[in-house]
């Protein structure tokens, strides 16, 4: 199935994962756009999780997430190490490298396999911060969700 945003293909897919930043969101557009999709659980990828925006903090944010019932859960391994950000999004070679190492450790390992089992309970969202999937690290844990759910159907909010 991979990558689309069309309603058959989502209305038909197995599984259903979510890829959303908060780039130029509140916390209440970042939750309607959850709803929206049916989210049943927000996988928060960032390495840690604090934002300078209001309610956008892991705790702020798993509240307003919980009055709603979305789970919120946090896996620091799928992070991207901060002084490895700038590279990454320029897509330098070594900085893409970088985080696929960190993909590659047996605590990502141990992540990705939640979320895969959190899928199996509904649609489930990675956070992160850029609003483009394409220039966040979460598009690559978005590609290694896929090896091991391939009928999967992603949706790029």
């Amino acid at each position: 199935m991979g990558t689309s945003n069309a309603t058959s293909e989502y209305d038909t897919a197995e599984w259903t994962l979510v890829s959303i930043g908060y780039e130029g969101k509140t916390v209440h557009d970042l939750v309607t756009q959850l709803l929206e999709q049916d989210v049943r659980v927000l996988v928060d990828v960032r390495l840690t999780p604090l934002s300078r925006k209001p309610g956008l903090s892991k705790t702020k944010l798993s509240e307003a997430l919980a009055a709603v019932g979305i789970r919120y859960v946090h896996h620091r391994a799928l992070g991207n190490p901060k002084d490895n950000r700038a590279g990454f999004r320029a897509g330098e070679p070594d900085s893409v490298a970088r985080y696929r190492d960190v993909l590659d450790s047996a605590a990502a390992a141990d992540a990705l396999a939640h979320v895969c089992e959190l899928l199996d309970g509904g649609a489930v969202a990675l956070l992160c911060f850029e609003h483009e999937h394409a220039e966040c690290h979460r598009n690559f844990v978005v590609n290694r969700l896929l090896e091991a759910r391939p009928n999967a159907a992603v949706v790029h909010v």
